[in-house]
């Protein structure tokens, strides 16, 4: 095993995914440069493609983030105005932002206990009044699609995909009838600044899409919907194109830095000090967080506070539920709402992982995460 590591660890390394990628994008960003052609173009075009395959899909459209891109997904489906959107309410507030800037409401729902995945028997209950379901694969995991669908009930399902990109369910990354994704710089494929992705098989959404993303328009001063501005630009594509090329070993570098810290902290679970991530049946997870659930009683903020001490990068996702942010107090829930969320809460801690963490910076996560939850050494 390697020594453990002395100086600071970061919860993502932008750096290293960087100097592994820098030439390239050097003389990718030569090239628009030297073109001209820096909003969409034929960088955007390819990366379009690229993306396309990668994920099994028929179209990809670029956008300017990852909630523009929900947005215009649920735009594009001509949905009902005001109709309900059932999501998890142990989600990033994006996902119920996306919602309502397109005129539905968002409808939370409670998540399983195990996985923290919104649970179909909860949006089932919710569905009846709703018009969509928009399941979220959280920490690099696919929701339970085949459930979700059924309950759906024929009501279009939109994934939120910010968290899963690569990660498949019985050998499938897409289900609904059309998806979202974000590239912020930390996602498991990131840009350099802010962009995002619609992908779907069908050609009349993608064309909506892309048409609301340009202004409603189809062709120059023709703009034949209301829609707005979110189109990707060509410098985030070069970067977003060297990066996919790595994106299948960075992910197998992901899951075997969380198969390292399930053998390191597997004593601390069976002492009942903390839970460690599961996966899911059928599940091809891609690890773009490793949340350890500190035990009731143990103090998760204090233990946070102390590994921030050490100069550990951990962090919290996400320590406010959706229904209990103050710009969604309009939903008219509150505390003990949703309490599978709300319990998670309280205690998620994300510790350090990407594909760069080494074993001895691991086992320097670990043995001051021991420290602060007075464990002891690692025996």
């Amino acid at each position: 095993m390697s020594a453990p590591d002395r100086a600071g660890i970061p919860l993502v390394d932008l750096a290293a995914a960087h100097a592994e990628v820098a030439a390239e994008v050097r003389a990718g960003f030569d090239r628009v440069l030297a073109s001209g052609a820096f909003v969409q173009g034929p960088e955007v075009a390819a990366f379009e493609r690229e993306y396309a395959e990668f994920t099994g899909v028929r179209h990809c459209v670029g956008a300017a983030n990852g909630t523009d891109a929900l947005e215009l997904a649920l735009r594009a489906l001509d949905l009902p105005p005001g109709g309900g959107v059932v999501l998890p309410a142990n989600t990033f507030v994006a996902t119920a932002e996306a919602v309502q800037r397109a005129g539905l409401r968002p409808v939370p729902v409670d998540v399983d206990p195990e996985h923290l995945l919104i649970d179909p028997d909860r949006a089932a209950a919710a569905l009846p009044a709703a018009v969509a379901l928009l399941p979220v694969h959280l920490f690099g995991q696919l929701a339970p699609m085949g459930p979700l669908l059924e309950v759906a009930d024929g009501r279009p399902v939109v994934e939120d995909a910010a968290q899963s990109q690569g990660a498949r369910q019985h050998g499938r990354t897409a289900y609904g009838r059309i998806a979202a994704t974000s590239f912020y710089p930390g996602k498991n494929l990131g840009a350099y600044g802010d962009a995002g992705a619609v992908l779907t098989d069908d050609p009349e959404l993608a064309d909506a899409v892309r048409r609301i993303g340009d202004h409603g328009a189809r062709g120059k001063y023709r703009h034949e919907r209301f829609g707005f501005n979110s189109r990707m630009d060509a410098l985030q594509a070069v970067v977003l194109r060297a990066k996919l090329r790595r994106l299948p070993a960075w992910n197998a570098a992901r899951r075997a830095a969380a198969d390292r810290y399930h053998a390191l902290l597997r004593p601390l679970a069976d002492a009942g000090v903390l839970t460690l991530p599961g996966t899911a049946p059928g599940n091809e997870h891609v690890r773009h967080l490793y949340p350890v659930r500190i035990a009731p009683g143990r103090g998760r903020d204090a233990v946070l506070a102390a590994l921030h001490a050490a100069g550990i990068g951990a962090g919290v996702h996400y320590p406010v539920p959706v229904h209990l942010q103050p710009a969604f107090a309009h939903l008219g829930h509150r505390a003990g709402s949703f309490p599978v969320a709300e319990r998670a809460a309280r205690e998620l801690l994300s510790l350090p992982l990407h594909p760069h963490l080494t074993e001895g910076q691991q086992t320097r996560v670990v043995e001051e995460l021991r420290r602060a939850l007075g464990a002891g050494p690692h025996p």
